[in-house]
C-alpha cells in the first residue's frame, strides 16, 4: 500500500493598492512618500522629481488628502474602508477555500499596511511553501499589477529559502468579471428613484506616455467596457468611457472623467449614473472623488440626479470573482 501523500501548505495573498494609517496629514505623508517614490508609478524619479515631491508636494498635498480621507474614513475600526473591505475580501475567500485543505489566505497593500513583506512572511509562518499572488487589478498596468510582483520578489530576493511564487494575470473580460459587473449594474439601478440617462465608466488614469511606450492598460479597459457594453444592450453613448485622477501636468488617458461630467451636465443630460470597473474595492477613488467630487461638478453645472455604483467589493458576485480566479490559478498545487 502506498503511503498518503503530504500537499504542502499553499499561501493565497490578495494585494491592493494601499492606504494611509491614519486620516491626519502625518499619516498621508507617509503613505503618499512610498507611493510618489515608486518607479512604476512616477518613472522619472530624477532629481526635478525629487525636488518638487519634497519641496512641494509633500508639504502640501498631505492637508488636502487628508480631509478628503476624513469624509470618508471607517471610524469604527479607524482605518480606510480600502483597508475594511480588503480585509473582508480575504476572509470570505478563506471560507470558499476552507474545502481544500492546506490552504492559507492573507492580505496586504503595496503602500502602506500590512506590507507585501508581512503578508509574505505571515504565511510562511503559517508553514506555506507556495503562494499564489493576487493584484486586486482587473486591468493589468505596470504602475499597478507590476509594481505588486516588484515588490514580493524584493521580499524573496531578502529570502535563503524563497516560498515558490505564483500571480494571477489580469481578468479585465473573463465571463464572470462581466458578469458580476452587469449583474450590480442591473441590481443599483433598479433600487434608484430615477433612470439614469447614461452610464459613466470610469477608470483610474495613467500619462499617455506610458501606453505609448507599451503599457497595455488602455487596451484592457476598451475591452472590459465592450464587453460590458455587449453585455448590457448599450452603445457607446449610453455607456461612455472615461479616465479618472489625473495627477501633474503631463498629458494623461483621455477622455477625462470630470471634463465629461462637466460637459455632460452643460449639454442637458440631466441623470447619470458612475461605474467604476477598475476598482475591485471602493476607496478615495471612488467614494470621495466620484461620488463626492464629481457629483458636485455635475451638480453645479446643470445636472440635477447623480450615482454612483458601488464597486464589486466583498459581495457574493465580487467573491465569485475572487474565488474562481484564485481557484483556477491554483491548479496543481490544490
Amino acid at each position: 500500500m502506498s503511503a498518503a501523500i503530504t500537499l504542502p501548505h499553499v499561501g493565497v495573498l490578495l494585494v491592493n493598492l494601499g492606504t494611509p494609517d491614519t486620516a491626519d496629514a502625518r499619516g498621508v505623508r507617509v503613505y503618499l512618500r512610498e507611493f510618489l517614490s515608486d518607479p512604476r508609478v512616477i518613472e522619472d524619479q530624477g532629481l526635478l522629481w525629487q525636488l518638487i515631491l519634497n519641496g512641494i508636494i509633500l508639504n502640501t498635498r498631505p492637508r488636502t488628502k487628508a480631509r478628503d480621507y476624513q469624509k470618508i474614513w471607517n471610524r469604527e475600526q479607524d482605518e480606510s474602508p480600502l483597508k475594511t473591505i480588503t480585509r473582508a475580501q480575504a476572509e470570505k475567500l478563506a471560507r470558499a477555500v476552507a474545502a481544500h485543505d492546506h490552504v492559507e489566505v492573507g492580505w496586504a497593500m503595496r503602500y502602506g499596511n500590512p506590507s507585501i513583506r508581512a503578508g509574505i512572511e505571515s504565511l510562511m509562518k503559517r508553514g506555506c511553501e507556495r503562494i499564489l499572488v493576487v493584484p486586486l487589478y482587473p486591468q493589468y498596468s505596470a504602475a499597478t499589477s507590476a509594481t505588486v510582483c516588484d515588490e514580493a520578489f524584493r521580499v524573496l530576493a531578502s529570502l535563503r529559502a524563497q516560498p515558490t511564487l505564483r500571480v494571477t494575470p489580469p481578468y479585465y473580460d473573463t465571463p464572470d468579471y462581466i458578469e458580476a459587473l452587469a449583474t450590480s449594474i442591473d441590481a443599483h439601478l433598479a433600487s434608484l428613484p430615477f433612470k439614469p440617462e447614461l452610464i459613466v465608466a470610469s477608470f483610474h488614469g495613467m500619462p499617455k506616455d506610458y501606453v505609448d511606450k507599451g503599457d497595455p492598460y488602455q487596451v484592457q479597459c476598451v475591452a472590459t467596457v465592450d464587453a460590458l457594453r455587449k453585455r448590457l444592450g448599450l452603445d457607446a453613448s449610453k455607456l461612455q468611457l472615461t479616465f479618472q485622477s489625473r495627477f501633474g501636468n503631463a498629458e494623461w488617458l483621455q477622455p477625462y472623467t470630470d471634463k465629461t461630467i462637466e460637459q455632460l451636465a452643460k449639454d442637458g443630460v440631466k441623470r447619470i449614473a458612475v461605474v467604476m470597473p477598475g476598482f475591485a474595492a471602493d476607496c478615495l477613488e471612488t467614494l470621495e472623488e466620484i461620488a463626492q467630487e464629481n457629483a458636485e461638478i455635475f451638480r453645479h453645472n446643470g445636472g440635477e440626479q447623480f450615482s454612483t455604483i458601488p464597486c464589486l467589493n466583498d459581495s457574493d458576485a465580487g467573491m465569485k470573482v475572487i474565488s474562481e480566479l484564485v481557484l483556477r490559478e491554483l491548479q496543481g498545487w490544490i
